[in-house]
């Protein structure tokens, strides 16, 4: 019974607690202190009202390196609204697409 419970104590102290995302509006800092801010923490949440809808919120997950995306997906380079600029660069994690599934041998010779 000891033994289950030095395992039970041993687990638990290995388990690492999640870490939360951090959520920023982009439009109320600069450009250089937003990435600095993804810099510093890997990854955040930017918020920032929709150009063509001003009611509309528009958020995403921006990342310092493309290591931090999840499996499946690769870094993209965006740009954000920030106090300071239109377009702040950024980048962001997107799906990857796979070519071979969409290449047609018929249209490409190689």
């Amino acid at each position: 019974m000891l033994r289950y419970a030095t395992l039970a104590v041993a687990a638990t102290l290995i388990v690492s607690p999640a870490e939360a995302i951090s959520r920023y509006t982009s439009t109320a800092m600069s450009c250089a202190e937003v990435q600095a801010r993804i810099a510093a923490e890997g990854a955040a949440i930017m918020r920032y009202q929709s150009r063509n809808n001003p009611n509309l919120p528009r958020y995403d997950r921006y990342v310092s390196h493309e290591s931090l995306c999840p499996v499946g997906h690769i870094g993209a380079r965006a740009s954000i609204p920030t106090a300071d600029r239109e377009a702040c660069p950024v980048m962001r994690c997107k799906p990857e697409m796979k070519e071979r599934l969409f290449r047609r041998p018929w249209l490409h010779s190689n």
